[in-house]
């Protein structure tokens, strides 16, 4: 199966969408993750991107579907993907679809987590990521401990995209231009409204019921 998993910057995708591919055995798609790894690379590209996401704007689609266009390259990934983070836009989902049907594959549901923007603003400030494990913590919700952080605290760094006035900035980029997508979604029978406002673990629970019923 395939999954998207939507929601404003700060619903928690990631930490969802980390529980689920290990549940399931698939395999997490972020284009955070991809185009962060592409400034980490330090490329052309990379540069380019890096000034584009610390103004809190959305890099372009060509950008975003080139590099889904990668992914699906990648035969051990065909039908165990989950999308964290794409699409954000009509147009992008529209291209999802093409590639998806170009490869013989399909999307099984749309999760959308529906999160206030004090939540998300609190979620953000908070965020921490271990700049040498990848794990990502958040000193509000859920802290670094020893038992669940093995890395030393000292790699424990913020975003420099993690700041209130971009929070907001790409929270109404999110109303304006991603929501209206779920209409698309919902037109197609895909989609799934979750309380992103919830307990962690009550909010996983939902997903995972939800991915279960599709498997029957």
């Amino acid at each position: 199966m395939n999954i998207i998993l939507f929601g404003p910057p700060g619903a928690g995708k990631g930490t969802q969408a980390d529980n689920i591919s290990k549940k399931f055995n698939l395999h997490k798609v972020s284009t955070g993750e991809l185009l962060r790894d592409e400034i980490h690379k330090n490329t052309e590209l990379g540069v380019k991107i890096k000034s584009i996401v610390d103004r809190g704007s959305l890099v372009s689609d060509d950008i975003i579907n080139n590099l889904i266009i990668k992914v699906f390259a990648e035969k051990n990934f065909s039908n165990r993907i989950i999308f964290d983070g794409y699409p954000r836009n009509i147009s992008q989902a529209k291209s999802l679809d093409l590639l998806v049907k170009r490869n013989k594959q399909k999307i099984s549901c749309v999760l959308s987590l529906d999160v206030k923007k004090e939540t998300i603003i609190k979620r953000i400030l908070g965020r921490q990521v271990c700049t040498k494990c990848g794990l990502i913590f958040n000193k509000y919700f859920k802290p670094s401990t020893k038992d669940s952080h093995s890395c030393d605290e000292k790699y424990l760094s913020k975003r420099s995209d993690d700041y209130e006035k971009i929070i907001v900035n790409r929270f109404e980029t999110y109303l304006n231009i991603t929501f209206p997508i779920l209409e698309f979604y919902k037109n197609q029978n895909l989609l799934h409204i979750i309380n992103g406002d919830a307990e962690i673990s009550m909010i996983y629970r939902e997903i995972e019921a939800i991915i279960a019923s599709l498997e029957t």
